[in-house]
């Protein structure tokens, strides 16, 4: 056993008894009743304290806002969607188009042209009419045709009368007859459109209406030709007929609440499915990376004071890609140069085009692929 240093004597260990410790109730504070507060009295100094703040800094001479005035509703007008629905290149877009007055859809004699819903607002004396512009329904052989098929499904739900688009110039196929079997089941009025009158005969035409009024039971049927704008308006007229009585939904002026860069992307797609053909249309999808402003964003680039657009378009294989490109960068040039016009038409202003191709191997059935392409 070790000895303690000197001058330090060895303590022996004691045990400690546990203390018993008397349990204390913790007191509540009393808390005086509170004073009433007089609400007017409050707001009154609030406004007091306003009126010195404006007077101090100069506000108080400032002229009073005008009131806004709403127009009384007609309790005749209407208002609602049309969704227009049918195969693929069945004319859609391109009757959308001649029914707004101006371009909001992209047209091209390509398939799935439309990959997604469009709206485009037709402002009438006593009707407000939405189109929604749809993708073609068709048998999907891929993921992003399932999507597609299903996104055309869900608008068909919400709307107040569906415009069916089968082309005069092709006979009825199992496409049209696929389509009219999905839309027998529908709540909403569904009129049959005889698209692309001008490509044939009076004699064709009205033998293209008799097959379609037996395909189903229709509203009412529309021979149009909207490249020759002929009974565009009549069409017009008979969709708002069957839409709900009450207030419109756009602002009058407004011609389609299409996104920005969604417009954009859609400008540069147009151009690129120029001239490609096979499963190139199918491949292809484009999305816009960035806009800059050089008035307002920092680090873009000051020159001209044009805006800034980067676009890449994607497709799935290296040899697409190729195509795309073309030789010494002449047919992506070629596309850069068409949807620029376009893009200044839609925006107003001048713009600096970037373009990249890449590729994502099979995107149309990746889902994260598709997530990330806006599917």
């Amino acid at each position: 056993m070790t000895k303690p240093a000197p001058g330090h004597e060895e303590l022996e260990p004691q045990e400690l008894e546990p203390q018993e410790l008397e349990p204390q109730e913790l007191g509540a504070e009393e808390i005086g009743p509170q004073e009433e507060l007089d609400g007017a009295a409050h707001f009154d100094e609030i406004d007091s304290q306003m009126a010195d703040f404006a007077a101090e800094f100069g506000l108080s001479d400032l002229p009073e806002p005008e009131a806004i005035e709403m127009p009384e509703t007609d309790p005749e007008f209407r208002a609602g969607f049309a969704c227009l629905v049918g195969r693929p290149n069945a004319g859609k877009s391109t009757l959308t188009n001649a029914l707004v007055g101006t371009k909001v859809a992209i047209t091209s004699m390509r398939p799935q042209t439309t990959r997604h819903n469009i709206r485009g607002v037709v402002n009438l004396p006593k009707a407000q009419l939405v189109l929604v512009d749809t993708p073609g329904l068709h048998r999907p052989r891929t993921l992003l045709g399932k999507r597609l098929n299903d996104m055309v499904r869900e608008t068909l739900a919400d709307v107040d009368v569906v415009a069916f688009c089968i082309p005069a110039d092709e006979k009825i196929g199992p496409g049209d007859r696929f389509i009219a079997r999905d839309l027998a089941d529908l709540r909403a009025p569904v009129v049959a459109v005889v698209t692309k009158a001008d490509k044939v005969s009076k004699e064709a035409l009205a033998m293209q209406l008799l097959a379609v009024q037996e395909l189903g039971q229709w509203a009412q049927i529309v021979p149009v030709s909207a490249v020759a704008n002929s009974q565009v308006d009549i069409l017009a007229d008979v969709l708002a007929s069957y839409l709900p009585h009450g207030p419109q939904l756009y602002p009058t002026g407004e011609i389609t609440d299409e996104p920005r860069d969604v417009m954009i992307a859609e400008l540069v797609r147009e151009a690129a499915l120029e001239g490609v053909r096979d499963e190139l249309p199918h491949s292809l999808a484009v999305v816009v990376d960035e806009v800059m402003d050089p008035q307002v964003d920092e680090g873009a680039y000051k020159g001209g004071g044009k805006l800034q657009v980067r676009v890449s378009l994607v497709v799935e294989r290296d040899s697409q890609k190729a195509i795309i490109i073309g030789k010494g960068g002449s047919r992506l040039k070629h596309v850069g140069m068409r949807s620029r016009r376009e893009i200044e038409a839609y925006l107003g202003r001048k713009i600096y085009l970037d373009l990249h191709v890449r590729t994502a191997k099979d995107w149309q059935q990746d889902p994260k692929q598709l997530g990330k392409l806006g599917f």
